[in-house]
């Protein structure tokens, strides 16, 4: 909103409205935005919790610490969105498609987690949404990005854009981009030199129809990835601080990849496509840094708020769209590799357990517990230690991630 109060005070010539043009002034404001919005509100909004006795309901898992946290108000997760939301609002260009795109999905994913949280906080059912709505609202949401992608002119992209044009707005605009389905299906392949993949190149055989399946394809691709990532955030909130941080570090790896991909000068000089437009998701980044931080200040050990299905459903589905947009979907495995092996720890526990069972009437387990945070806590290494350590995995993982620009 205030983008374009200032976009306009720019062309009456007020002194320092300019500001607003620079992506790194309005990024700036929206992390310090964030920040405030998530201590000064997230205090308030853990009162009211605790006013309408939205406690943590903990069931007995054996932890150590466990029953301390009983009664800890949940359904956090407000205070992450509103803290995302507002500076967005203020400062980002909200014409922006992705920005459009960020916004629903940030919407939509919190109202599951939250009717999710409600369910079990007020209606006291532990099992809380039922899976398969979850499932359902997550396909939805998966629909909505997938067709989005193939219906907007406006989401394009410039393969190997020339030298010439670097400094040459006319030659910039006046490139013709192509329309839907005539548009390249191409994202990145990382740590190969002609890093470009085609989702055409998998239904080649299919001829003059290849264009068509290539975009179901994408739109299946796509529905996979949210819903994986979003349910292996959510698995990965089990501890004080895990998610919260994990999450923030790869918001911060995100907006690298979404600056240097929507810069032209950045594009050509590490040999990546360029994404007309992107460069505005910086702004959602910086708001989505420091609303995770700022979550931080009352999640940290001992927490004072769990941010509950509200919060990590929200941030895996967020980082999950983000990803897709700037075309760096098959980073996720090493991006989001924490929430991976938490999210493959469970299925090779349940996997194992059941095939066991069924084979020597006995089911046995490969980890002490899942998901992986916990066969930790079971081994006896301190909560605050395994958060830690994995924050440190999730920063290695991030450097990897960000190498992939250059070693090829």
């Amino acid at each position: 909103m205030l983008y374009y109060l200032f976009e306009y005070l720019d062309k009456i010539d007020i002194a320092g409205a300019g500001l607003f043009k620079y992506l790194s002034f309005r990024a700036s404001l929206a992390a310090v935005t964030s920040l405030i919005v998530s201590m000064v509100f997230g205090k308030k909004i853990i009162r009211l919790l605790q006013k309408m006795q939205v406690g943590e309901v903990v069931r007995d898992l054996g932890l150590e610490g466990q029953y301390a946290k009983k009664g800890t108000p949940t359904m956090g997760g407000i205070i992450i969105i509103a803290a995302i939301l507002i500076p967005v609002l203020l400062f980002a260009e909200l014409g922006n498609v992705y920005i459009i795109l960020m916004l629903i999905t940030t919407v939509w994913l919190g109202l599951i987690g939250f009717l999710d949280d409600y369910i079990k906080t007020f209606k006291k059912d532990k099992a809380g949404l039922a899976g398969k709505y979850k499932i359902i609202g997550q396909v939805g949401l998966g629909l909505i990005v997938g067709l989005t992608f193939y219906f907007s002119d406006t989401i394009q992209i410039r393969e190997n854009p020339e030298a010439s044009a670097l400094c040459d707005k006319e030659i910039v605009q006046e490139y013709e981009y192509p329309t839907n389905g005539n548009k390249p299906l191409k994202t990145t392949i990382p740590f190969l030199k002609n890093n470009e993949f085609n989702y055409e190149s998998l239904v080649g055989f299919m001829g003059e129809h290849k264009k068509s399946a290539a975009w179901v394809i994408f739109v299946i691709m796509v529905i996979i990835i949210i819903t994986a990532v979003s349910n292996g955030a959510n698995l990965t909130d089990g501890l004080d601080g895990l998610a919260a941080g994990t999450s923030s570090i790869i918001g911060a790896t995100l907006a690298i990849f979404a600056y240097v991909s929507g810069n032209l000068i950045f594009a050509d000089y590490l040999n990546i496509m360029y994404i007309p437009h992107i460069g505005e998701l910086v702004i959602f980044a910086s708001a989505f840094m420091g609303a995770t931080i700022g979550f931080l200040w009352f999640n940290s050990y001992p927490a004072q708020v769990f941010m509950g299905d509200t919060g990590s459903l929200t941030l895996g589905g967020i980082i999950a769209v983000f990803a897709i947009i700037v075309r760096k979907e098959f980073l996720i495995p090493l991006l989001a590799g924490i929430f991976l092996v938490e999210n493959l720890s469970v299925m090779i526990q349940v996997a194992w357990f059941k095939y066991t069972r069924k084979k020597y009437g006995e089911g046995r387990r490969v980890f002490l517990m899942s998901p992986l945070h916990h066969h930790f806590q079971k081994k006896g290494i301190p909560e605050p230690k395994i958060v830690a350590r994995f924050w440190i995995v999730g920063i290695l993982l991030a450097i990897l991630t960000i190498i992939t620009l250059k070693v090829r």
